[in-house]
Order: structure tokens, then C-alpha cells, then sequence
């Protein structure tokens, strides 16, 4: 890139990564300015991460770190409806978004956090705040990948991992009250707020 401005969107469109230009409030456009949003929200909480309350030391901020490189590559394929068509057409084993990878990130902090016995506010430390952020995020990105689905190809491994994601980010949040020595902030009902 020789300039970061092209003046190319200044009335209202965009170009897609096949070269298609559409106006930048398509679905598609939605779609993948909701995961620029949740990798940016990412990126705040490895900052945080970074500031120094321990939650470093067991890995997480290289987690969000290798997380974000995955949602550029998903917000690429997302920007391009030929790759997005190729992978929807492509067996299991071509889609590149690894859900499996996801699920032993969870299970591997579930098993030093203590077991949910409630409901619990997004809350603790900065961190695990904006990990919560990055989880709502993350949900509103697959709610509109879905629906981008029911007329575009999006591949069914996307939305598999967005879904996963949020999962992650719940867990990732909790890790890092844990290794900061924070509780998580228990919910109460009405009356006894």
C-alpha cells in the first residue's frame, strides 16, 4: 500500500475482494466490519493484558494474539464472495477455521477455573471486561454471518467458529480474573442487587 486513503468509498461503495463494488451497507460489508470490530476489541484486551495483571504469564494474550491473525483471514474470506462460494463448495477438511482448536482452548482453562454455579456479570479486571466486550462482539458478528448465509455463501465452518469464539471469549474472560486474582462478579436477581 502506497497510501492508506483511496477516495474509492467516498460515495457510499466498496470494492469486495473479487473486485465487485457494493454499497458499504451490503451484508457482506456488515459482516466483515463486525469482525474488524471484534479483532480490534481484541486487540485492547491483549493491551491490557500487557499493562501487567498476570493473565500474560498463562498464555492468554499470545491466545487473542494467534486469535486475531485467524479473524483477519476470516474477514478476508468473508470479503470475497468467490473464495467464500470455493470453500462452501470444498469438502470439511478444506475450511480453514478450526473450531476443534477453540474447544481445547476452552477445556484447557476450564480445568483451573471453579465450575459455574451461577450467572456472572461481565467485570473483574479491565481485561476480562473487554474479553466480555469481544464476546457480544463476537455474537453480533455471527448473527450477521448467519444471516448473510440464508442469501451468500459464507462456509458453514465460519459461522461454526464465530459461535465457538464467543465461547472462548467467556472462558478467556474468566481466565483472566482467575490469574489476576480477581472473582468473577456474581449476577443477583432483583431484589438482592
Amino acid at each position: 500500500m502506497t497510501r492508506i486513503y483511496t477516495r474509492g468509498g467516498d460515495r457510499g461503495e466498496t470494492s469486495l475482494g473479487d473486485g465487485a463494488r457494493v454499497p458499504k451497507t451490503s451484508r457482506r460489508v456488515g459482516v466483515y466490519g463486525d469482525i474488524d470490530e471484534l479483532n480490534s476489541a481484541l486487540g485492547c484486551s491483549v493491551a491490557l493484558l500487557a499493562a501487567g495483571n498476570g493473565a500474560g504469564e498463562h498464555g492468554l494474550a499470545a491466545e487473542l494474539t494467534a486469535l486475531q491473525s485467524r479473524l483477519f483471514d476470516l474477514g478476508a474470506v468473508l470479503a470475497d464472495p468467490r473464495r467464500a462460494a470455493e470453500l462452501c463448495a470444498a469438502d470439511a477438511g478444506a475450511d480453514p477455521f478450526d473450531a476443534a482448536a477453540l474447544e481445547g482452548l476452552i477445556d484447557a482453562h476450564d480445568a483451573h477455573l471453579a465450575p459455574l454455579r451461577q450467572f456472572i456479570l461481565p467485570g473483574g479486571t479491565a481485561a476480562a471486561a473487554h474479553l466480555h466486550l469481544a464476546r457480544t462482539i463476537c455474537r453480533r458478528a455471527e448473527r450477521a454471518a448467519v444471516a448473510l448465509a440464508g442469501s451468500e455463501p459464507v462456509p458453514a465452518g465460519a459461522l461454526i467458529f464465530l459461535n465457538r469464539l464467543s465461547d472462548y471469549l467467556f472462558t478467556a474472560a474468566r481466565a483472566a480474573n482467575r490469574a489476576a486474582g480477581v472473582a468473577d462478579v456474581p449476577w443477583r436477581a432483583g431484589k438482592d442487587a
